[in-house]
């Protein structure tokens, strides 16, 4: 599971299917409906936040918006949009190392998303992030 910090927008056809599809994986352990994935460390951003269903409804309503600009069908009922006014922190370094894993898969995976964004200079987080500085997350797996 990845659930990207760097705006979707970045992504390529699939990853942002992709995310789509573990965000909602996402929703559903933060609804207690699963049995795994429920100490995936990437969720403890969410887990910690002072309404975490609320956040991670937030987050996929970025991933729908951006769906929705190239034309694509996701469904929008699958989430319940709320605006978030306590946004979750992220570091710089964590910013950084995603968005050339990114990169990195892009190359082999999606030329032409790779050329479009590898001169990006300043890159955008989803909505329901603010970027700090520092190093790469804890809970990143490296």
């Amino acid at each position: 599971m990845r659930l990207w910090t760097i705006h979707p927008k970045y992504l390529d056809t699939k990853g942002l299917v992709s995310l789509w599809r573990e965000g909602l994986l996402a929703k559903k352990v933060l609804e207690g409906k699963t049995k795994g994935y429920k100490n995936h460390p990437q969720l403890n951003r969410f887990k910690n936040h002072k309404k975490p269903l609320e956040a991670i409804n937030a987050y996929l309503f970025d991933v729908y918006k951006e769906a929705e600009r190239r034309g694509y069908n996701f469904d929008k009922n699958k989430i319940k949009f709320s605006e978030i006014n306590d946004k979750i922190t992220v570091t710089s370094g964590q910013v950084e190392f995603e968005f050339k894993h990114l990169l990195n898969k892009l190359k082999n995976r999606d030329i032409e998303q790779y050329q479009k964004i590898k001169h990006t200079k300043n890159i955008e987080v989803n909505s329901i992030f603010i970027i700090v500085p520092g190093p790469i997350e804890e809970w990143e797996r490296l």
